[in-house]
């Protein structure tokens, strides 16, 4: 059989015969269903001409950048024919390429690697400065996740991610856990958190393990994992996640899943991340009082970011800026894993009052500007146009009117301010060039115009708006960037986002040194 031959740029080399169905072969040069080819557009072609690039038939994200003909004919879905298996190509072959003719070869991408979740149904909890919210969703084999029940109330007894009020906090969630219960017609007995109080911090350890020349089992990754978390700890603070980003065997590095591999010495790069004791135990207070118990904790940043990167971005690297009502919440994304996270006590609600005690209206008036008015950016029209702005004069309503630009004047130092802070902590991380690449924005306060644009000019980083991904079912109303936590925090629930999810991380340590002898001589034996 001939060697296929490499088109030009721009141009496909055509099969002799015409009207021949076709065979389409994945990145990894697996063939790819019947259906998936007529899907995707496989052409049948007779003549020999230039073609022109479009983008992808509609419901084939995956295929960008496919060659389309000006006059393309959709080849049946069945008889097809093998094509050569070519690394990182898309081959598009008939039957009359087997005997030897051209085959037509487009390059594409490789293809996004799908994340198994678990089945069954979830609940999550957001509890934030200005909403909480819960969602409750069912995950599938395949790794879908679908929203079956959703349920948001107000915030009362937050203040800027910690609970400050058992009763009114306890109120607020009892209310939005039971919209969604309701919706759902399921019982939440626990729910995945979101962790932004009790003032998180994000620290790197490098653990070592000795294995003795031996196999390299459950067992000895859960000991090195363990003994991170054992020196990880610090007297007030309570630890959250032990995220193994790495591991190495040996002199061996870079290595995912270290179990079946053969060494002397396994060492774990971790990633830790606590809060303070008391805060963590309010919150669970607070929803026992609730009659809930807590599944899982989840750093926010980490479930936004879950929610609003796509598998490239995590893997080459991007920085997630949750921009809430109370605080402000980073994450840095880099070879498929979080690498650091920061949090800052600013946020939308502090740009609210600003509006408020420099115009002398009221919470919700100065909400009202900043949502239907607020911008980050000046223009020429701001100056010529007035809203009537509700002061607060006591019983009696007054208006005043007050130019456009004196809101936006109002909004833009906060912002800026803001940014700046985050510029700050993504220069003292100490992660690399994960943290130069590009920023997604996300959370409440980022929907206001012009942000992203100021953002990328004080961060010097490619910026973009991220909404909630991944999950379907969602209401309109519930596909804002606000709701991305949430959304992120099902999907993990559901398995996404966590490293060796079939090993208990958890697992309580055998309390007393005899014990723990016996149990590592136990596990060697």
């Amino acid at each position: 059989m001939s060697k296929p031959a490499r088109p030009r740029r721009g141009l496909l080399r055509r099969p002799v015969v015409s009207q021949e169905p076709v065979a389409l072969l994945g990145y990894d040069g697996a063939e790819a269903p019947a259906g998936d080819a007529a899907e995707a557009g496989a052409l049948a072609l007779a003549h020999d001409q230039p073609m022109r690039r479009e983008p992808s038939p509609p419901g084939v994200p995956s295929l960008p950048g496919l060659f389309r003909d000006p006059a393309p004919a959709r080849a049946p879905a069945s008889a097809l024919a093998p094509a050569p298996r070519r690394q990182g190509v898309l081959a598009l072959a008939t039957p009359a390429a087997a005997a030897g003719t051209e085959t037509a070869l487009a390059i594409v991408p490789p293809p996004v690697r799908r994340r198994r979740l678990k089945g069954g149904t979830f609940g999550a909890l957001d509890i934030g400065s200005t909403k909480i919210t819960c969602l409750i969703g069912r995950a599938d084999s395949a790794g879908n996740i679908k929203v079956i029940g959703h349920g948001w109330q107000r915030s009362r007894g937050v203040r800027a991610g910690g609970i400050v009020d058992l009763d009114e906090a306890e109120r607020t969630i009892r209310a939005a856990v039971g919209q969604a219960e309701e919706m759902a017609d399921h019982r939440l007995r626990s729910v995945t958190v979101g962790l932004s109080c009790g003032q998180p911090e994000s620290r790197i350890f490098n653990v070592r393990w000795p294995v003795g020349g031996q196999v390299v089992g459950d067992a000895d990754v859960r000991r090195v994992v363990s003994e991170g978390r054992l020196r990880a700890q610090t007297e007030g603070r309570d630890l959250v996640h032990a995220l193994p980003l790495t591991f190495a065997v040996d002199q061996t590095t870079g290595v995912d899943d270290p179990r079946g591999h053969h060494c002397e010495q396994l060492t774990a790069r971790l990633h830790v991340i606590d809060a303070s004791t008391m805060a963590l135990r309010n919150l669970r207070a607070t929803l026992a009082r609730c009659d809930l118990d807590v599944a899982t904790l989840v750093s926010t940043p980490l479930a936004s970011g879950l929610s609003v990167l796509t598998e490239d971005e995590r893997e080459l690297g991007a920085t997630v800026v949750d921009l809430g009502g109370g605080t402000t919440q980073i994450a840095v994304f880099g070879e498929g894993q979080m690498l650091h996270t920061a949090l800052l006590p600013v946020g939308g609600l502090h740009v609210t009052k600003d509006i408020a005690g420099m115009l002398s209206t009221r919470l919700e008036s100065a909400e009202r500007l900043k949502v239907l008015y607020g911008n980050a950016e000046l223009s020429a029209e701001d100056e010529r146009e007035y809203l009537p702005v509700q002061l607060i004069a006591g019983e009696d309503d007054q208006f005043a009117r007050v130019p456009r630009s004196m809101i936006v004047g109002i909004i833009r130092p906060r912002l800026e301010e803001t940014f700046e802070l985050v510029r700050d902590r993504l220069d003292g991380a100490g992660i690399g060039l994960a943290a130069a690449s590009r920023v997604v924005l996300t959370g409440g306060a980022s929907q206001l115009d012009g942000v992203p644009e100021l953002a990328a000019r004080i961060l010097g980083r490619q910026v973009r708006a991220g909404r909630p991904g991944r999950i379907t079912g969602l209401p309109d109303s519930a596909s804002a960037p606000a709701f991305a936590t949430a959304s992120g925090l099902l999907a993990f629930a559901a398995g996404d986002g966590q490293v060796l999810p079939d090993i208990d991380f958890n697992e309580p340590r055998p309390p007393g040194l005899m014990r723990r002898v016996v149990g590592f001589l136990r596990e060697r034996m």
